[in-house]
């Protein structure tokens, strides 16, 4: 199943959407609720980081029987230090965005902790790729990863 969305920048309330669509069809196919947990919040955060830094982006999810691979793609700044923003607590986001209780450096952090694997692309000025693979256990199983 290959599946789009597109981003939407600076709307916090339409941020999520897509990992809510996404958690809801895994959920319907069968998935455990450790699945579902970690897919939502990996894809969430890499939502609110589009909104809140690159004016949004694009979405593409790959589910197979085997793995569900979630590519977040945007034309934003660009992270100048991918290194430093994977670090817990590290963030770049403005104090308006953060009194608005988002921004606490977690995004990066959170989709590292919640897939099994993790791949960024950024180019200052043209944009960043996250590329997340998160193992998906047989339907048959009630085995958490």
């Amino acid at each position: 199943m290959n599946l789009h969305y597109t981003i939407p920048g600076d709307n916090f309330s339409l941020a999520g959407f897509a990992s809510a669509d996404v958690k809801k069809k895994l959920k319907e196919m069968g998935y455990n609720s450790a699945v579902l947990k970690r897919v939502a919040i990996a894809m969430y955060e890499a939502e609110i980081n589009m909104a809140v830094h690159a004016g949004g982006g694009e979405a593409f999810v790959e589910i197979t029987d085997t793995y569900i691979k979630i590519i977040m793609k945007d034309c934003g700044p660009g992270i100048p230090c991918v290194e430093k923003a994977l670090k817990e607590g590290y963030s770049t986001a403005p104090r308006m965005i953060q009194e608005l209780g988002f921004g606490a450096g977690m995004g990066l952090h959170n989709m590292q902790e919640n897939s099994d694997e993790l791949d960024i692309e950024s180019t200052m000025g043209k944009g960043t790729t996250v590329t997340m693979t998160i193992q998906l256990p047989p339907l048959d199983t009630d085995e958490i990863f």
